[in-house]
C-alpha cells in the first residue's frame, strides 16, 4: 500500500515510494520480531498511568507490563533450546526495543528483568544454574537484579569494593559492602520487586584476589522483606524513568553457598582452590564482560526507537500546523514548508535512518557471537567496540533529536500529553546507562590505536620507512597549503563544481574515512613516547591526548554508520524498487553531507576539500533537505508506528482539526457582507492612490 499523499503539497517532487518496500527497509530483516514487539507496546493496558504521577502507580503499572512480556513468552525466545528456548538471540532484541513505545520505564524494567539479571544467569552460569532459575526468571516468575554499579565505581568495573569472599569450613562466600561507596547503587529492581540479586563482587579465595565475579545472591522473602544483613534504600524520584524502582544495596557479611557462584569463566572448588580456562586475568574479565555486551546493543536500538518516534510526532505535526500567510489568504503555510524547518528535521530524519541501518548490522553481529557462527576473540572485541560506540552516539543522537522535535512543535511540544518532553526525560540516563558514553568512546579510541599497532607491526623496516615518509611529505604539503595547487579528495571526485558531484557517495565515504585515518595517525605518532616514559609519565601523556582520543573514536562509529545506509542502499534492487533506491540514497547523502558540513574546518585545515567544493555542502544539505520534506510523511510512516503508539493528540488530528476550524471560519467570514474591513489594506489603496496622483 503506498502512503497517504493527500497532504502532499502541490508542485512537490515527492518520489512515488510503496510504503511496504519502505517500511521493510526501515524495519530491517528482523521485521517480524518488530512488529511483534510493536503490537505488544500498543497495548492500553501496558501504559503508565498519565493521572497518577505517584511512583507507587508508576512503579505498579511498569512491573505489570514487565511481566506481561515474560507471560507472552518473548524473553524466551533467547533461551538455549534445552530450556525451550530457540536461541533468537538478535531477533528477540530487535523486538524487544520496540517495547520503549509503551513506555521507556518498561523498556529498562524489562530489561533488568530479562536482559541484564536473566543475561547474566544464561551467560555466565552453568547448566544446573539454568535449570535451577533461569526459565522462572524469563518468565517474570522470579524478579531480580543486576548489581554491578556501586556510588564510587560505575563505569571502572574491575575496581568495584564489593567482596565475596570463600569459607572452605562451610562452603560459602561471605558477601560484604566494605565501605559507603562499595554500595551498590542505581539498582533497577532493588527497591521494590526484586526478590534476588546477580551480585559482581572481588572473589577472594586463600588470600588471593582473582578479581570481579558474580554470584546469584537472595535480597527479600517471599512477603518482599530484606533479608538478614541486607540493607535496601530507595532512590526516590529521578529526573526520569518513574516507573522503574533503582536502588541501593549494601551486604553486611551475608552467606551464600558455593553453588551460587556463576562460574562459567572461573570455579572454585570445596577447599577453595580456584581454576578457570582463561589464564590471564585481565583477558578473563574482558571475557566475562563482553557476554553482557546485549544492554549496550538494545540501549542503542531503544534510542533510535524512541527518536524515531519524536520524528513521527514532530513531522506530522509540522504538515498540519500553519503559520504565517502564503500566497492564498486564507491558506497559511505549513511549518514543513518552510527551508529552515526543514533543516532541523530533515538531517535529524536521516540520522535516525542511519542509526537505524548501523543498528541492524550490529545486530548481525550479534548474532553471529551469540549464536557461535564466529565466537572468536576478534569477533567478540568488534561486536563490544562497535557496540560501545553505536550506543554512545545513538544516546546522544536521541536526545538532540527529541529536544529538537520538542523545539519544532512549539508550546504544543512542551505539553505533557504530546510525549516529547517525557520522552527527553526518560532517554537523558541512557546517556550513563551501561556505561558513560564518554567512557565508552575512550574504550573504541583504544581498540583503534591496537588495530592501527597491530597494522604496522608487520610491516617490515623499509615499509615503514616508506610509510612515515609518506606521511611526512603528506603533512608538509598540508601544512604549507600547497594542496589547492595539487589534487585533494574534492578534486579527485568532483571534477565539476556542482551539488550533484559533491553529492557523490564516494566522495562522501572517502572524506569520512580520510578524517579518521589522519586522526589516528596523529594521535599515534602523538602518544609513540608513552611506550619508553615511566608509567607516570605515560598516563600524563595520554591524559594532554584524551579529547583527540574520543574525538578519533566518534569520527569512526560516523563513519561505521554512514557506511552501513550506504551499504543499504546498494543492496536495495534498484530495477525493481527506484523510488525506494532514491529515497535511500537522498537520506544517505543528508547524513554523510551533514557529517561533512559539521566537520568543514578539519576538512579544510587538512585539505581534504578545497574552498570551492566546501561551499557547495551548505546548498546540498538544503537541496536535499527540500527533497526528503516531500517524502517525510512517507518515511515516519515506514516507521510503522500508529495513533496507540505516538499517543500524542498534536500527531493525529487535534491540530489538523484546529486548522480546518481556522480556515472555515475564515472564509465563511469573508464572504459575508458584515466582516470587518482590513485596515491595512484600506491603507495600501490609499497610498496606492495617493501615487497614482
Amino acid at each position: 500500500m503506498n502512503a497517504d499523499t493527500s497532504k502532499t503539497p502541490a508542485g512537490s517532487e515527492r518520489l512515488p515510494v510503496d510504503h511496504d518496500v519502505l517500511a521493510g527497509l526501515a524495519d530491517g530483516p528482523r521485521r517480524d520480531f518488530r512488529l511483534r514487539g510493536r503490537a505488544f507496546a500498543g497495548d492500553p493496558a501496558l501504559r503508565q498511568p498519565a493521572d497518577d504521577p505517584s511512583l507507587e502507580a508508576q512503579r505498579s503499572a511498569t512491573t505489570r507490563a514487565a511481566l506481561e512480556l515474560g507471560k507472552q513468552g518473548f524473553p524466551a525466545q533467547s533461551l538455549p533450546r534445552a530450556l525451550g528456548g530457540q536461541e533468537a538471540f538478535a531477533a528477540y532484541v530487535a523486538g524487544f526495543e520496540e517495547t520503549l513505545l509503551a513506555s521507556p520505564s518498561a523498556q529498562i524494567k524489562a530489561g533488568v528483568q530479562y536482559g541484564l539479571f536473566g543475561g547474566a544467569i544464561q551467560h555466565l552460569g552453568n547448566a544446573a544454574q539454568h535449570e535451577r532459575w533461569l526459565r522462572a526468571v524469563m518468565a517474570g516468575e522470579l524478579m531480580g537484579s543486576f548489581a554491578m554499579t556501586e556510588i564510587g565505581h560505575g563505569s571502572d568495573v574491575a575496581a568495584l569494593g564489593t567482596t565475596a569472599t570463600y569459607d572452605p569450613a562451610t562452603q560459602e562466600f561471605e558477601v560484604h559492602t566494605p565501605f559507603r561507596a562499595a554500595t551498590k547503587d542505581y539498582i533497577g529492581n532493588a527497591a521494590r520487586d526484586a526478590r534476588a540479586a546477580v551480585v559482581f563482587a572481588r572473589l577472594i579465595t586463600r588470600g588471593v584476589d582473582h578479581g570481579i565475579h558474580a554470584l546469584f545472591v537472595p535480597l527479600r522473602t517471599e512477603e518482599g522483606q530484606p533479608l538478614p544483613g541486607i540493607t535496601i534504600e530507595d532512590d526516590g524520584y529521578k529526573g526520569g524513568l518513574p516507573g522503574v524502582d533503582n536502588g541501593r544495596i549494601a551486604f553486611d557479611r551475608i552467606r551464600v553457598p558455593r553453588a551460587n557462584l556463576l562460574d562459567r569463566y572461573g570455579q572454585v572448588a570445596a577447599d577453595g582452590t580456584y581454576t578457570s580456562d582463561i589464564e590471564s586475568p585481565g583477558r578473563r574479565f574482558f571475557t566475562m564482560l563482553g557476554t553482557l555486551v546485549q544492554g549496550r546493543v538494545s540501549l542503542d536500538g531503544a534510542a533510535t526507537v524512541g527518536a524515531k518516534l519524536a520524528l513521527d510526532i514532530a513531522v506530522r505535526y509540522a504538515l498540519a500546523r500553519r503559520q504565517f500567510a502564503g500566497a492564498d489568504a486564507d491558506e497559511e503555510t505549513t511549518l514543513l514548508d518552510y527551508a529552515q524547518h526543514q533543516r532541523r528535521l530533515m538531517p535529524a530524519l536521516a540520522r535516525t535512518w542511519a542509526n537505524a541501518a548501523a543498528h541492524e548490522s550490529l545486530l548481525g553481529d550479534f548474532e553471529r557471537v551469540f549464536s557461535g557462527a564466529d565466537d572468536t576473540d576478534e569477533a567478540r572485541q568488534t561486536l563490544e567496540t562497535r557496540a560501545a560506540g553505536f550506543k554512545a552516539l545513538s544516546t546522544w543522537d536521541a536526545l538532540d533529536i527529541v529536544q529538537e522535535c520538542r523545539e519544532a512543535c512549539g508550546g504544543q511540544g512542551f505539553l505533557a500529553e504530546n510525549r516529547l518532553v517525557g520522552l527527553h526525560q526518560d532517554l537523558d540516563v541512557y546517556a550513563t546507562f551501561e556505561g558513560d558514553n564518554t567512557v565508552l568512546l575512550q574504550l573504541v579510541g583504544k581498540r583503534l590505536l591496537g588495530d592501527y599497532a597491530a597494522e604496522l607491526k608487520d610491516v617490515d623496516f623499509g615499509g615503514v620507512a616508506r610509510y612515515i615518509g609518506t606521511q611526512a611529505a603528506e603533512h608538509s604539503l598540508y601544512r604549507t597549503g600547497l594542496a589547492s595547487a595539487g589534487r585533494t579528495i574534492g578534486d579527485i571526485f568532483t571534477p565539476a563544481l556542482n551539488a550533484r558531484r559533491i553529492r557523490s557517495g564516494k566522495l562522501i565515504g572517502a572524506l569520512l574515512a580520510e578524517r579518521v585515518r589522519v586522526m589516528v595517525a596523529q594521535l599515534a605518532g602523538d602518544l609513540r613516547p608513552a611506550a619508553k616514559a615511566s608509567p607516570e609519565a605515560a598516563a600524563e601523556l595520554f591524559n594532554r591526548h584524551q579529547h583527540e582520543l574520543i574525538e578519533a573514536a566518534r569520527a569512526y562509529v560516523e563513519m561505521l554508520k554512514w557506511e552501513a545506509i550506504d551499504a543499504q542502499y546498494k543492496q536495495i534492487d534498484r530495477a525493481a524498487h527506484p523510488a525506494e533506491a532514491k529515497l535511500v540514497k537522498r537520506l544517505r547523502d543528508l547524513f554523510g553531507l551533514s557529517l561533512i558540513e559539521q566537520h568543514i574546518g578539519w576538512h579544510l585545515m587538512y585539505g581534504r576539500l578545497p574552498m570551492a567544493r566546501a561551499r557547495q555542502v551548505g546548498p546540498a544539505i538544503d537541496r536535499l533537505c527540500g527533497l526528503l520534506a516531500d517524502n517525510a510523511l512517507d518515511i515516519v510512516e515506514a516507521f510503522g508506528f500508529g495513533p496507540e503508539h505516538r499517543r500524542a493528540p498534536i500527531a493525529d488530528g487535534a491540530e489538523a482539526a484546529r486548522q480546518d476550524e481556522a480556515r472555515a471560519h475564515y472564509r465563511a467570514g469573508r464572504a459575508a457582507s458584515t466582516w470587518p474591513a482590513d485596515e491595512k489594506a484600506i491603507y495600501k489603496s490609499k497610498m496606492a492612490a495617493r501615487r497614482r496622483r
